[in-house]
């Protein structure tokens, strides 16, 4: 099995278990799903990244990661904002 293989069973492994845990908690929250999705992105390309070579495919991957850091920062500010008692106006 190559790395990529590995991978997505190991990313679909990964989901299946969140989604798991959050429907036997009874507590199923997008954006605390959405992280650890997001972590287990980051952990799993860590591992299929080759050292002295860079495939293709990563770079797509490195655009991937990008959005999901964008996305992760928009709920930490939502976050931040919900702490102090502000509110966000949507336009």
């Amino acid at each position: 099995m190559r790395k990529q293989q590995i991978a997505i069973v190991a990313l679909a492994l990964w989901l299946f278990f969140v989604t798991l845990y959050m429907l036997l908690s009874n507590r199923f929250d997008l954006e605390l799903f959405f992280i650890l999705c997001f972590v287990g992105v980051l952990v799993i390309t860590q591992f299929i990244e080759p050292n002295y070579v860079k495939p293709g495919y990563l770079r797509y991957i490195r655009y991937l990661i990008l959005v999901g850091i964008v996305i992760f920062g928009v709920i930490v500010a939502q976050k931040v904002m919900e702490i102090l008692g502000l509110e966000f106006v949507y336009v």
